[in-house]
């Protein structure tokens, strides 16, 4: 990994660690996020486009609550502006920022 995909990465850990934080005491449910990245991406100068943000819920109930109540689109706004704070610009939240929920993973 380049230097400069190391400081890219701590800038996104940074910006996501706060979303993290404000999202477990707003959206009921949630439990953490975690991101993918193409790191071969970033020369050919499709970052922030390669982003992946999966957030995950307990249950499938809650997710299913997030989404009736808005909780959602709320989960993807503060991930934007957080990202957008530390100059990081996604254009595609709606794909780049999904929904898992642990009983789906198990």
């Amino acid at each position: 990994m380049k230097k400069s995909d190391k400081k890219i990465e701590n800038t996104l850990r940074i910006a996501l660690t706060q979303a993290c934080e404000q999202a477990l005491h707003e959206v009921d449910g949630f439990k953490w996020l975690t991101h993918k990245i193409c790191h071969s991406d970033y020369s050919q100068g499709s970052f922030p486009a390669s982003l992946s943000v999966e957030c995950t819920f307990d249950t499938n109930e809650a997710w299913l609550g997030a989404q009736l109540s808005g909780q959602d689109a709320l989960l993807r706004q503060l991930i934007t502006t957080k990202l957008a704070n530390f100059g990081i610009d996604i254009k595609t939240p709606q794909k780049q920022v999904r929904f898992v929920t642990l009983e789906r993973m198990n």
